[in-house]
C-alpha cells in the first residue's frame, strides 16, 4: 500500500499518535528527518501530502515501520472521532450551514467529540431520508429519459456483464429457467427464498447479512416475472450498487437493475440473433420475440428498444397508456412528438386520441394487436398495439417505427390509418360540433384525481419502502432456514 492510496489525515493522526506515544516534540522530529516544524505539522494535520521517502523517515524517527503508518485505521477511539469530525465539517452538507468549525484540542473531552459525531451523523442521515416530491421525481426521470435517449437505450457495459452471468448458469438457448436463475444467485452468494409475508410496500428484500433473497410465493399467478425480480435483487450486486443517495440515483439504479434483468431474459447474443432473422423474413413481431424467451409483451417491447437502433439500424418509439389515455412509460428515438409538460416530463401526459395507443381500447377483439399507421406533424409512423391488463386497469403497450421502416414488421399491410395533428388543441381536445357552446357554463363534472401524481414519496433511502416493516421482516427470517 502506498502514500496515495491511505487517508491523509489518518496518516497524519496516526504520526502525531506515534510521536506523542514516545515522547517526542515536533521540533525533535523535524531535526531528526529534516522539516521544518510547520511542514510537519502539516502533514500531521492531514494538509499536505508527503513523499514516501518522506513517510519512510518519519516512520523512522518515531520508531515505527512504515506499513504502520500506512495502516487505513485512526490509532484509537478518540483520533477516529477527531478524523470523522472534520471530514464531516468539510461536507458540503455542513459548509451550507454556514457555520463555524469546531477545532478540538487536547482538552476536549472524548465525550464531547462523540456528541459532535454523532450529530453530524444524524444530519446526514435526515438529510438522505428528504421526502422526494413529485416534482422532484418528474424532474431527475425526465433528466435519465434524456440521457437514455441520447444513448439509443443501449447499455454495452451491462449487456457484457448480463451476458457473462448467463453463460456461467449453464444457460444455452430459449428462456432462461428458474433453476438457472437460482444457479446465478448462488454463484453471487445468494440462496432464493419464497416467502408469503413480504412487506406490502416491497417486491422483493436481499439479506446481506445471511445471503438471502426473499421473492413472494412461486406460485402466484404469473410467476414468471420472478425470474426478473431475482435477477433485479441480484443485479444490485452485479453492478457494485451502493445505497442511493438521492432520488436521481435511486431511479438510476432502478433502470439499471431493470436492463441487467432483461439482458437476462433475452440475452443479447440470442436475442439479436433471432431478430436478425426475423428482419431478414420481413416478420419482425413481439409477439414472436415474446414467446421465444418467455416473457411479457411489455418486456419484449422495451427489450426491442435497446436492441433495434444499435443491431438492427432503426429508430422507434415505445409507450405504455393507460385506459384514460394518460401515458405510464414512454420512450422514441424516431422523432415520435410525445406530449410532455413544461418541464418536459411525459408520465400522465394524455396522448392523442387517434394514436392507436389509445384506439385499440375501442376494438371489439382486444387479444390481436391492432396495426396502425399515424400521420403526424413529424411524419408518418406505423404502430403495433396490444392490450392487456393489471392491477392498475388496462392498458395498452405500443411499438411504432417511422414509415421506411414498417416493411420490416409483420401487420405493415394494414389499411388502418389515421391523422394527428396534435399537439394542435383543434385536433382532439376542443369539443367539436358545437357543443361547448350550449354546454361550457352548465357542466360542473367531478374529476378523477390521480392522487399518485400529488403524493409525496415516503422518505428513505429506497422511496416507498417502509423502512419499519422491513427491518420487522429481517428480524423475523433471520435464524437458520426451516424453522
Amino acid at each position: 500500500m502506498d502514500a496515495d492510496a491511505a487517508d491523509l489525515a489518518t496518516i497524519g493522526h496516526r504520526i502525531r499518535h506515534f510521536r506523542t506515544r514516545g515522547g517526542l516534540t515536533l521540533e525533535q522530529v523535524s531535526g531528526l528527518v529534516g522539516l521544518s516544524q510547520s511542514q510537519l505539522s502539516m502533514i500531521e494535520n492531514g494538509k499536505r501530502e508527503p513523499k514516501l521517502t518522506v513517510l519512510q523517515s518519519i516512520a523512522g524517527a518515531i520508531g515505527v515501520d512504515l506499513a504502520t503508518l500506512l495502516v487505513a485505521e485512526p490509532p484509537d477511539e478518540r483520533t477516529a472521532y477527531e478524523i470523522e469530525l472534520g471530514k464531516a465539517q468539510r461536507s458540503p452538507l455542513y459548509t451550507a450551514l454556514g457555520l463555524p468549525a469546531v477545532r478540538p484540542t487536547k482538552g476536549t473531552p472524548t465525550a464531547t467529540l462523540a456528541a459532535l459525531v454523532g450529530l453530524h451523523r444524524e444530519l446526514q442521515r435526515q438529510a438522505s431520508k428528504a421526502i422526494a416530491t413529485p416534482e422532484e421525481a418528474r424532474r431527475a426521470n425526465t433528466e435519465l429519459r434524456g440521457e437514455m435517449r441520447g444513448r439509443d437505450n443501449y447499455l454495452p457495459e451491462i449487456e457484457r456483464v448480463a451476458e457473462e452471468q448467463v453463460k456461467a448458469s449453464g444457460h444455452v438457448s430459449g428462456a432462461l429457467t428458474h433453476r438457472e436463475v437460482s444457479v446465478m444467485a448462488k454463484r453471487l452468494g445468494f440462496q432464493l427464498i419464497y416467502v408469503d409475508d413480504l412487506p406490502s410496500s416491497t417486491r422483493s428484500i436481499t439479506d446481506l447479512e445471511n445471503g438471502r433473497i426473499y421473492l413472494p410465493p412461486a406460485s402466484i399467478p404469473g410467476g414468471h416475472g420472478l425470474r426478473s425480480m431475482a435477477l433485479q435483487a441480484l443485479a444490485h450486486r452485479v453492478l457494485g450498487h451502493e445505497r442511493p443517495t438521492s432520488y436521481a440515483e435511486f431511479l438510476r439504479q432502478r433502470l439499471e437493475i431493470n436492463y441487467f434483468a432483461a439482458c437476462c431474459l433475452m440475452p443479447q447474443t440470442a436475442a439479436v440473433a433471432f431478430l436478425q432473422e426475423a428482419k431478414k423474413e420481413r416478420d419482425l413481431a413481439v409477439e414472436d420475440f415474446r414467446d421465444a424467451f418467455g416473457v411479457t409483451h411489455e418486456a419484449a417491447s422495451l427489450r426491442l428498444t435497446n436492441l433495434i437502433t444499435e443491431h438492427l439500424g432503426m429508430r422507434m418509439h415505445f409507450l405504455r397508456v393507460g385506459e384514460d389515455g394518460a401515458l405510464y412509460k414512454g420512450y422514441e428515438n424516431d422523432g415520435l412528438p410525445l406530449p410532455t409538460d413544461v418541464t418536459g416530463a411525459i408520465e400522465g401526459q394524455l396522448v392523442c386520441k387517434k394514436w392507436s395507443a389509445r384506439n385499440a381500447f375501442a376494438q371489439t377483439n382486444r387479444t390481436t394487436e391492432l396495426y396502425q399507421y399515424t400521420d403526424t406533424p413529424a411524419g408518418t409512423y406505423w404502430c403495433a398495439t396490444q392490450t392487456g391488463r393489471g392491477d392498475d386497469g388496462s392498458f395498452t403497450i405500443t411499438i411504432g417505427v417511422p414509415f421506411a421502416d414498417a416493411k420490416w414488421f409483420r401487420g405493415r399491410e394494414t389499411t388502418t390509418r389515421a391523422v394527428s395533428t396534435c399537439p394542435d388543441p383543434s385536433c382532439c381536445r376542443v369539443p367539436g360540433n358545437g357543443l361547448e357552446s350550449p354546454w361550457a357554463d352548465k357542466a360542473w363534472p367531478s374529476a378523477r384525481l390521480h392522487a399518485h401524481i400529488l403524493s409525496p414519496l415516503p422518505a428513505g433511502a429506497f422511496p416507498g419502502v417502509d423502512d419499519a416493516e422491513l427491518y420487522a421482516f429481517l428480524d423475523a427470517h433471520s435464524g437458520p432456514l426451516g424453522e
